[in-house]
């Protein structure tokens, strides 16, 4: 198995994308919902519940881990990789190094949540490059996304809405795990010449190039808070008909 772990459902798209790369490998899904979001909670408690989620997926016998989430892989990926075992990616480092071999400008953006353009893990990443760097925070998609919304009208307008007054980037990295599925509306609101990276995508890319495409094709989903309210979004992501079993990884702060 490979596990993988989000802080809820939005990195059911690195999952997908997985399944896409590796589609005979057994996957385990985690979605810490109880303690969610975690871009409000301090580093060190981030830190500790992904310390947590990994410490169950080890000894669940998992051979890799993936952080299917941004704030997690902000802050936390040099803990999990010094206290790991076994292989560990995250989501943001993977963006950076596809956006600086996509660009040619120089000039990249970023499109986030509040908390993660406001944890700057991504600019930072990227100005080491010596590139520059714009980036907005868009907190009404992960709703619209979760609402099955995707390809609505809605969609088309917050994505212009939130895509406006640019300057003239290259390259736009996709830095939630929900905005795949906005992927459409974002290329159009961002114009041919501008290139997309989905950060999901490009995990998937690493984790299949190291790890062999061996097993039953089998998921399992665990969910620390409302399994039922898991389900549900899980379907307008279009992970349907799986059942998601409840964990208790200790009391939700």
């Amino acid at each position: 198995m490979i596990g993988v772990f989000d802080s809820g459902v939005g990195g059911l798209t690195v999952l997908q994308a997985l399944r896409r790369r590796l589609p005979r490998r057994d996957f385990l899904y985690v979605g810490d919902t109880g303690r969610a979001p975690y871009g409000r909670k301090p580093a060190e408690m981030v830190t500790g519940f992904a310390c947590e989620i990994a410490d169950y997926l080890y000894g669940r016998g998992v051979e890799a881990i993936v952080v299917a989430c941004n704030t997690a892989s902000a802050v936390a990926l040099p803990e999990l990789e010094n206290r790991c075992k076994i292989p560990v990616w995250g989501v943001v480092d993977a963006g950076v190094e596809a956006a600086t071999r996509m660009t040619r400008t120089g000039y990249v953006g970023v499109i986030a949540t509040r908390a993660t353009i406001a944890s700057a893990a991504y600019q930072r990443r990227l100005e080491a490059h010596g590139l520059r760097v714009w980036a907005r925070e868009c907190p009404m998609l992960v709703h619209l996304v979760e609402e099955g919304l995707a390809g609505s009208e809605e969609a088309e307008v917050l994505a212009r809405h939130y895509l406006s007054g640019r300057p003239k980037i290259d390259t736009l990295i996709l830095g939630c795990t929900h905005y795949p599925l906005l992927r459409a509306p974002l290329q159009r609101a961002a114009g041919d010449g501008v290139h997309l990276v989905d950060s999901a995508s490009v995990t998937a890319v690493r984790v299949a190039a190291a790890m062999a495409d061996e097993g039953n094709g089998h998921v399992t989903y665990y969910a620390t808070g409302d399994t039922k309210a898991f389900a549900h979004t899980a379907r307008m992501m279009g992970e349907a008909g799986h059942s998601v079993h409840a964990i208790d990884l200790g009391e939700a702060a």
